[in-house]
């Protein structure tokens, strides 16, 4: 399908779009959490640390439970090149390669940094926030806060 705007509009476009998290992703397992009684988070917190080699670094996970020493991703399907639901626009297909294989290579070095420095990471996927995913999160989320504490910070009541 041809696109509608011109190469200069849709750069205009695409100039706009910022890397600052996926709003709609983001509140939703926030909603989920606060649903649940889950506490002691934080979104958008700089986590900073060493590499083994000395090399300083700083990530931005989506939620960061500091407590537990552990960060949450939530990646969107296109932009980290789900296998289930990711797309390849076929304009500037090379460019669009290269992007996907930049931003899967950060969210590798990313995982691995921050683990060398003691967080627990987990990546979940825009399409596992859905209603019908909704359960089979439930459970994972369940597992990794018993794994990442004796029990998860449920609030009574």
């Amino acid at each position: 399908m041809a696109d509608i705007y011109t190469r200069a509009e849709r750069s205009a476009l695409m100039a706009k779009v910022r890397g600052r998290g996926n709003l709609t992703t983001e509140q939703a397992l926030a909603k989920l959490l606060r649903t649940q009684g889950w506490s002691g988070w934080r979104r958008q917190q700089v986590v900073r640390g060493r590499t083994a080699g000395g090399e300083r670094f700083q990530v931005r996970p989506d939620f960061v439970f500091s407590v537990r020493r552990l960060v949450v991703f939530v990646d969107g399907c296109f932009w980290h090149g789900c296998p289930r639901h990711g797309t390849r626009p076929q304009g500037h297909a090379a460019f669009w390669r290269a992007k996907f294989r930049r931003n899967r290579a950060r969210d590798r070095r990313d995982t691995l940094r921050l683990r060398r420095a003691g967080w627990r990471v987990l990546r979940l996927w825009e399409h596992e926030l859905k209603p019908k995913a909704r359960a089979a999160l439930l459970a994972k989320l369940r597992r990794v806060f018993a794994w990442a504490q004796k029990s998860p910070t449920k609030r009574s009541g």
